[in-house]
């Protein structure tokens, strides 16, 4: 069964998290803060983490900003009900969800689900939709669902699942104007909310990414109040 990390300093969330996790049949993780979570995370790689913004030692946020460095590891984060501006900033570093503080279990596993989902689509939805396992190449854009890699003129672009999920489904089509909406339902599951503030977070982060492999790129193109194309060269 998957893995989860969960990083918080409150041992009672890790306690009633890992036990609503460890019902569904996941091994889980725990640490009390970022930087213990750092060493462990990259000498024993869990499936999905779990992080804290607010912890002692080193917050969610240099915890993400350096595990990034290195790894395209799915991330949710855990935010309190007032810090909007962490969660979007916490988006544009490179998470793939978030939860508000406080949250319920059940929604918290059901977060889990569906990142795990995306990374690892089921079987009988690959063979139905084939074409999301074949490598998609666009000019000089290479993506490979199966490896999750993606390269920029030979050079290797690190993405999250939800990057990745976003851009394929921009790619698929040159020419032909994504709405925020159809990019949520190529990235999230059917059961998870995001506003549109969460896509254009993620293309912003995906725009920055590119540039520092290719200062000229600008393949994604915002159609203002409309949505977003992949523009091939």
């Amino acid at each position: 069964m998957p893995t989860i990390a969960l990083v918080d300093d409150d041992r009672n969330i890790l306690t009633s998290v890992s036990m609503a996790l460890e019902a569904e049949g996941y091994h889980v993780q725990t640490y009390t803060d970022g930087a213990a979570a750092l060493a462990g995370l990259a000498a024993n790689p869990p499936d999905v983490a779990v992080f804290d913004i607010k912890m002692p030692r080193m917050d969610g946020m240099e915890l993400l900003r350096r595990l990034r460095q290195k790894s395209d590891l799915p991330v949710i984060f855990l935010t309190s009900k007032d810090d909007e501006i962490d969660e979007l900033f916490g988006l544009k570093m490179g998470a793939d969800d978030y939860i508000t503080k406080p949250f319920s279990q059940r929604l918290l596993v059901e977060r889990v689900k569906a990142v795990l989902r995306r990374v690892a689509p089921k079987v009988e939805g690959a063979v139905a939709e084939g074409a999301e396992k074949v490598v998609l190449e666009r000019g000089p854009l290479v993506l490979d669902p199966e490896r999750h890699s993606c390269t920029w003129n030979a050079k290797p672009v690190v993405l999250t699942v939800t990057e990745f999920l976003i851009l394929q489904a921009l790619a698929q089509r040159p020419g032909y104007v994504k709405s925020r909406d159809s990019l949520m339902d190529a990235a999230y599951d059917d059961q998870v909310y995001v506003d549109d503030r969460t896509i254009d977070s993620h293309i912003k982060r995906l725009r920055k990414k590119f540039k520092e492999v290719d200062d000229d790129f600008d393949a994604i193109e915002t159609l203002y109040g409309v949505g977003y194309r992949y523009r091939e060269a």
